[in-house]
């Protein structure tokens, strides 16, 4: 019986050395094994349907949420007071996104057009789109300085020429007529006589360039040469740079074209992007962990330098001419018109722009943009990027409708374009990279557990039965020694 139990307590060491065995191969293998499965099914490979069909078709709803900046005291600003502002909106809009010409290269690159369309969602808006709002005119107020320059009496003929078509310093527009364009005497005037001139040959409108366009020709990286360069932008437009600006640093194409980015992240990781609308590449950085429906991942946040000046940060002093810290200027790739890109209400900006302007109210949770990430995947879980376009405007000498308006980066309009994996796709997502791993992670150490487990008992069984049988024998022994002297004394 004694021999079973030492034999079972071998076998079972055995079997629990085996199992620590398989669970430490499985740990690396493990390993090696999901990180070839992510790779898989984050290169862009028309062969693999799920990935392939995510980057090809975006199927996660994307909104824009856009808000105006309804002008309360216009007469006033024309005095020279500080304008006074309310905000309006949201009037949100359901984005939908296609990727169109799609051709791959034998460089492992892939060209596209992405194509976008804008639908308005009433039961998600705070308005209609017949509302009407007042904002400055761009095509007077914005006009105005960029033709500052120009001689005395020709800037007279320019007044003279806004009054003829009818004109003035603002506009008192629906939100439909501001978003998508109005019918303007001015620009069909300007289009017919100077063409060119203008960015856009139909109805003038802050979006009218956006809806059922496209974002340029995009050529990205594949990723199937090397995981660590798929989605990143080989050229955009055939081009690998850019001459909007005025250091070469500017002037870089800089990481993918905003959607995904490459796999394995660390919160040493970065997240560049170029963006056509905004003319430039960006770079947000790691603010902190966090879940989202049971999956983990990296939140990315803008940092304070991304529209500094250069004076506060010097790798932006090739975006310059520059004003205060917040403020972007777009105006050398947006026919040199007068306008800045910031942060809404002016978040993370200079203090003083706050004090130009009444009924701004700056704070991250509203106005702050981010990105949350699936850090081993690469895929955004949840987006929310928020831009405020602002028109610079002062008073011209010579154009009348510019009155006595002090000097101010007026708020015009912000937006936020918004969109997280929900539905199927969450599920699916979940499944394969948060079930599995963790199924496979704790079958790992499970192994190594029960290895330990099984091999520390059975040890500690075949010791006890080893130091067992040594008792029995020295017991079997020391009775055979007393049963000699036994007999011997019984002879004598």
């Amino acid at each position: 019986m004694a021999v079973n139990k030492a034999t079972v307590a071998t076998v079972f060491i055995v079997a629990g050395a085996l199992s620590l065995v398989f669970g430490a191969v499985f740990l690396f293998v493990g390993r090696t094994i999901m990180a070839e499965q992510i790779i898989k099914n984050t290169v862009i490979d028309p062969k693999n349907d799920l990935s392939y069909t995510m980057w090809k078709d975006v199927p996660v709803p994307f909104f824009m949420s856009v808000y105006f900046f309804h002008v309360l005291n216009p007469k006033e600003i024309l005095k020279g007071e500080k304008p006074m502002l309310e905000e309006r909106g949201p009037y949100v809009y359901r984005k939908t996104i296609r990727k169109d010409n799609i051709t791959f290269h034998s460089n492992f690159t892939v060209s596209y057009r992405e194509y976008r369309q804008y639908h308005f969602e009433p039961t998600m808006s705070a308005g209609s789109e017949s509302d009407v709002i007042m904002i400055p005119n761009m095509l007077v107020l914005g006009a105005a300085v960029m033709l500052e320059k120009l001689p005395y009496l020709t800037r007279i003929l320019i007044s003279t020429t806004f009054k003829t078509f009818e004109e003035g310093p603002f506009l008192n527009k629906t939100v439909k007529e501001l978003m998508w364009g109005y019918d303007s005497k001015l620009v069909d005037f300007l289009n017919k006589y100077l063409p060119g001139m203008l960015p856009t040959t139909g109805k003038f409108g802050l979006f009218s360039e956006f809806n059922n366009s496209n974002t340029g020709l995009f050529t990205i990286n594949t990723g199937q040469d090397d995981i660590r360069k798929v989605h990143k932008v080989d050229s955009w437009n055939g081009l690998t740079e850019l001459s909007y600006w005025r250091t070469p640093e500017c002037n870089m194409i800089n990481g993918t074209a905003g959607q995904m980015w490459p796999p394995f992240m660390t919160r040493e990781s970065t997240l560049p992007f170029y963006s056509p609308d905004a003319c430039r590449s960006m770079e947000l950085v790691y603010q902190r962990d966090g879940v989202m429906n049971g999956i983990p991942l990296y939140r990315y946040v803008a940092p304070k330098t991304l529209f500094a000046n250069g004076t506060d940060y010097s790798p932006n002093e090739g975006f310059c001419p520059c004003r205060q810290s917040g403020l972007l200027n777009v105006s050398t790739c947006r026919h040199d018109s007068p306008c800045f890109i910031s942060h809404p209400h002016f978040f993370n900006a200079d203090p003083v722009l706050l004090d130009y302007v009444q009924g701004l109210n700056p704070n991250e949770d509203e106005h702050g943009l981010f990105i949350d990430i699936h850090p081993q995947t690469g895929v955004p879980l949840n987006v929310s990027i928020r831009l405020q376009l602002n028109l610079y405007m002062k008073t011209v000498a010579g154009i009348t409708e510019t009155g006595q308006i002090s000097e101010v980066v007026m708020p015009m309009i912000w937006f936020e374009e918004s969109g997280y994996i929900d539905g199927p796709i969450l599920k699916t997502f979940h499944t394969n990279l948060v079930i599995l791993p963790t199924v496979m992670e704790s079958m790992q150490y499970g192994f190594i557990v029960l290895g330990l487990a099984t091999v520390l008992i059975a040890s500690l069984m075949l010791h006890r039965e080893k130091a067992s049988h040594k008792e029995q024998i020295k017991e079997s022994h020391d009775h055979e020694t007393k049963d000699k002297s036994f007999m011997n004394n019984s002879e004598k």
